[in-house]
């Protein structure tokens, strides 16, 4: 082979090799998105039926609570203006009901927490009154049970660190509220997910202390049994449903709030009614959104304290981070998942109580 012909053909190889199409991270990339139109931290994020996500409430700063609220539009990429909530708000719970409306309950109005529920109608863009909870409710979880109605529980009843044991269903056929049996620990800042047997695991959160223990809601019953307890007590932490229907728990914090950050994580066993210990986060993250977004082929997204994104991955049992990051670790920001998969994560404040308006999507 001649010289001039070699060098040819190492010029057509480096060629093929820089135009070769490149496959995607593994663990997904993270992108800047166009911010909201107000800064926020504390607020909540609904898929609505339309695809679009509705944003409410939270606050700028301390003190500095929304009323307002608005839509982020997938096709567009762009916030937009909607209507405005009846109390201004952080630290609420939304629920996309069956409907299509969004129950919106609880939350610190002021200095005050508040037993205040309303509905956002998408149709029309406003929200109305819904009656008052049994209870004055900040931070509590909120889950849609498989009948339709929906199970709030814990939060606080007033301006203090611990939570309550207290929990009630509010039933969207007649917006009544009824209140349950007690959980057995009082609870903020705890996690709540629905089973595929359609229980609702409740898992640590911060009473008189934080918390390892949890329990199951039964729907039949309306009762709250103990099952086995974390290995970790922590409160303000993520967690999500696996494919195979055991629970994820990660992150979170101890008693030591901004100074006791957790990065162990671990699972949940409904068979067993036992945790088993997981691979650890790659960053100690706390005060993240309540339910961790499914991704990809059953994987779930760690998002929030930390400028990383973390995925964990079922099948190889670990966490791997997503390439590119936030622009600060943002705590009480939102996730998202829209119905092409992506997920919007929006807002959130980082060691002070200056909330943020920027968003990012993730690209599984």
């Amino acid at each position: 082979m001649g010289l001039a012909r070699f060098a040819l053909l190492l010029l057509a190889l480096a060629l093929a090799i820089t135009s070769a199409p490149t496959k995607p991270p593994k663990a997904g990339t993270v992108m800047p998105a166009a911010s909201m139109l107000e800064a926020r931290s504390g607020h909540t994020a609904t898929l609505l039926p339309n695809g679009e996500v509705l944003i409410a409430g939270g606050m700028r700063r301390n003190q500095d609570f929304y009323r307002s609220a608005e839509l982020y539009d997938p096709a567009t990429g762009k916030f937009k203006a909607t209507g405005a909530m009846n109390v201004a708000r952080v630290g609420h719970a939304a629920v996309l009901l069956r409907s299509g409306q969004v129950l919106i309950v609880g939350g610190w109005s002021g200095h005050e927490c508040t037993d205040a529920a309303e509905l956002y109608n998408p149709a029309t863009g406003t929200f109305t009154t819904a009656g008052k909870m049994t209870a004055r409710r900040g931070q509590p979880t909120a889950t849609l049970l498989d009948n339709g109605d929906v199970l709030i529980a814990g939060g606080a009843d007033h301006d203090t660190p611990g939570g309550i044991a207290s929990a009630e269903i509010f039933h969207p056929g007649t917006l009544k509220f009824e209140a349950v049996g007690t959980m057995h620990y009082a609870r903020i800042s705890q996690t709540a997910i629905l089973l595929q047997d359609g229980r609702v695991l409740i898992a640590g959160g911060r009473g008189d202390s934080v918390t390892a223990t949890a329990e199951l809601y039964d729907p039949k019953t309306k009762q709250f049994v103990p099952t086995g307890s974390m290995l970790v007590a922590r409160y303000k932490h993520t967690a999500g449903l696996l494919p195979d229907g055991r629970v994820l728990i990660a992150g979170g914090s101890d008693e030591r709030d901004w100074h006791g950050a957790l990065r162990s994580a671990e699972v949940y066993d409904p068979k067993s009614g036992r945790f088993t210990a997981a691979s650890s986060l790659n960053d100690s993250r706390f005060k993240l959104p309540d339910v961790a977004a499914q991704v990809g082929q059953g994987e779930l997204l760690i998002a929030g304290g930390s400028k990383q994104v973390e995925i964990y991955d079922p099948h190889a049992g670990k966490f791997e981070l997503a390439s590119g990051q936030l622009s600060g670790p943002w705590h009480f920001m939102t996730e998202t998942r829209l119905k092409d998969g992506r997920v919007l994560l929006a807002g959130g404040y980082p060691d002070n109580d200056q909330a943020t308006s920027e968003t990012w999507i993730y690209h599984p």
